[in-house]
């Protein structure tokens, strides 16, 4: 595990380097995967992603693996069924918001043809490559992720605000935020040096 450079924010937690070094900054363009990302971001509001990561097979099973249509139609029962569940956050606030999320999805796909597309759309279909060489670089915003978050809050989205929309910016790749001498930024940037 010694043998690489990583980002220093990673640490040395197990779960949370396997999450550095095979997932975060990774484009992903698969709409489940985009809807769970989304919804874990919002449920990571207030809290560490390292106690979201430790959770997050627990959120899987409560929320039929992220599927936007299923959870679109979770009713008082399941809502109910949820807030007893301990293996995710117990918060109203975000299961609720996780299914008006789902709902909204469900209409960019009919609108975009798939939640990927519309996302990807913001940057030109191609991550966002930032040179940070330090936490010192990093930025809590963009103007990018600005603009998501006004588009996804006027469809009724919540829990979406610039800053959580970064994040899920940074962990699907949409923004390679890697620290220049981390080993998955020389992955994701070889042979596009060029910016």
């Amino acid at each position: 595990m010694n043998d690489k450079i990583r980002c220093s924010w990673c640490g040395d937690t197990l779960i949370y380097v396997d999450y550095h070094d095979n997932e975060w900054g990774r484009p992903v363009h698969d709409d489940n995967k985009l809807f769970e990302m989304l919804i874990l971001e919002g449920a990571q509001a207030g809290l560490s992603w390292l106690t979201i990561l430790k959770k997050r097979d627990n959120y899987r099973a409560a929320f039929d693996n992220f599927d936007p249509a299923k959870v679109a139609q979770y009713d008082d029962t399941k809502i109910e069924e949820l807030m007893s569940n301990p293996g995710i956050v117990r918060n109203r606030l975000k299961i609720n918001a996780a299914i008006a999320n789902a709902k909204a999805v469900l209409v960019i796909q009919k609108e975009h043809g798939s939640l990927a597309h519309y996302l990807w759309g913001y940057v030109d279909n191609k991550p966002i490559l930032n040179r940070l060489a330090t936490v010192d670089d990093f930025v809590a915003t963009s103007p990018v992720s600005d603009k998501i978050s006004k588009d996804l809050k006027k469809r009724g989205m919540n829990f979406v605000g610039s800053t959580i929309i970064y994040a899920f910016m940074q962990a699907v790749g949409m923004v390679n935020d890697h620290f220049m001498d981390c080993f998955v930024y020389q992955e994701l940037t070889k042979g596009s040096e060029e910016q």
